[in-house]
């Protein structure tokens, strides 16, 4: 059910377009002027996504943003409904940071339990409760810009790159299609750098 939903949503605005908003920051890391840019498709409920922030990310920030050289940012192509409201908790701040993106990465299988919306969002709500990361639970889900937003990015990610997986990974606007491992990302930044 709740993938017939995202469905729909999604077809709705395919079809009836929506109006480009601007308000919502996007989630970006590193130096925003670097010569290489990469873009992270990717779903809060799926694990590869999840497996990407704890193995991958830690080395890709030591090796390359940190230093300077490469900006990642993170796009949104939620695959389910508990996806599309875990991405409205990461942009509800609208401050562009990626604590909140990470820490739901981090804890997604603490939230990811249970078969039903009102469950998945019950857990969600649980595990960001004591964080300080100061939200509103009820006003972040309910916030239709921060929805807009979302699904701008998942048909940006379907027309543009023919996404059709989490995580998808684009290096300065060409998709890569090795397998997502460090090794693989490494020499393939090493090249554009």
């Amino acid at each position: 059910m709740k993938n017939i939903i995202l469905t729909f949503l999604i077809y709705f605005f395919l079809n009836h377009g929506v109006i480009a908003n601007d308000q919502i920051k996007p989630i970006i890391e590193g130096n925003i002027n670097a010569k290489v840019k990469i873009v992270v498709y990717e779903s809060l409920t799926c694990s590869h996504c999840a497996n990407f922030h704890k193995d991958v990310y830690p080395k890709l920030k030591e090796k390359f943003l940190d230093k300077g050289l490469v900006s990642i940012e993170f796009k949104n192509f939620p695959l389910d409904i508990a996806a599309l409201n875990a991405s409205k908790l990461a942009h509800c701040k609208n401050d562009g940071k990626t604590n909140i993106l990470h820490f739901l990465y981090l804890k997604q299988e603490e939230w990811l339990e249970g078969s039903t919306i009102e469950k998945l969002n019950s857990n969600l709500k649980d595990v960001i409760k004591d964080q300080n990361f100061n939200l509103n639970f009820d006003s972040c889900i309910a916030d239709k810009n921060i929805e807009d937003h979302i699904l701008e990015d998942r048909i940006e990610g379907a027309k543009k790159y023919k996404i059709n997986a989490t995580p998808t990974i684009i290096i300065n606007n060409k998709k890569f299609e090795k397998p997502l491992n460090f090794k693989n990302l490494k020499k393939a930044l090493e090249k554009l750098i």
